[in-house]
C-alpha cells in the first residue's frame, strides 16, 4: 500500500480563494467609511471617547465654530482625502492624497491612533466581506461545475 507524506513548512496558504478587485474595493470602502464615521464621532481606537484637545487648540477650534472634540474636521481636508488608493486581489490600502494631509495624519496618529480598525469597525468589515462572499457563491459554484477557473 503506497503512503503519502505531507510536509508543511510554515503555514497553509490558500492562494486560490482571492476576491476580485471590485469586490475588494467594496470591502475597502466599507472599512474606510467605518473609520471615518468613528473619527467624526470623536471616538478613539477602542470605541471610547477620543483624547481631549489641548486647551489652546480647543479654544481656537471653538471660536471658529467647530466644537472642542478631537474629530479631525477643522478644515475637513484630512478625512475628505482619506480613501482607498490601491486595490489588489487580497488587499485594499487606503491613504491620503496630499503631502500636507499625510503630515497632519502622521502627527495625529502619534497623539492617538485614528487610522486603525476598532472592534466595531472590524465587525462592519466582516459583515461586508460575508455579503460579498454570499454574492460570489453562485458564480463560484457555476465555475466549478463547468470546469473553469481551476488551476
Amino acid at each position: 500500500m503506497p503512503s503519502v507524506r505531507i510536509y508543511q513548512k510554515k503555514q497553509i496558504r490558500l492562494d486560490l480563494l482571492n476576491f476580485r478587485q471590485n469586490a475588494m474595493f467594496k470591502i475597502g470602502n466599507v472599512g474606510v467609511a467605518a473609520v471615518k464615521n468613528r473619527v467624526t464621532a470623536a471616538l478613539g481606537p477602542n470605541d471610547s471617547p477620543a483624547k481631549p484637545l489641548t486647551k489652546r487648540y480647543a479654544i481656537r477650534k471653538t471660536k471658529v465654530g467647530k466644537g472642542n472634540r478631537r474629530n479631525l474636521t477643522f478644515t475637513g481636508d484630512l478625512l475628505r482625502n482619506f480613501m482607498v488608493r490601491t486595490v489588489s486581489e487580497n488587499k485594499a490600502r487606503s491613504s491620503l492624497s496630499t503631502r500636507k494631509d499625510r503630515i497632519k495624519a502622521w502627527v495625529n496618529q502619534k497623539i492617538e491612533p485614528w487610522a486603525v480598525f476598532s472592534p466595531k469597525n472590524r465587525d462592519a468589515v466582516l459583515v461586508a466581506a460575508r455579503r460579498v462572499l454570499h454574492e460570489m457563491k453562485p458564480r463560484l459554484l457555476l465555475e466549478r461545475v463547468l470546469g473553469g477557473k481551476q488551476r
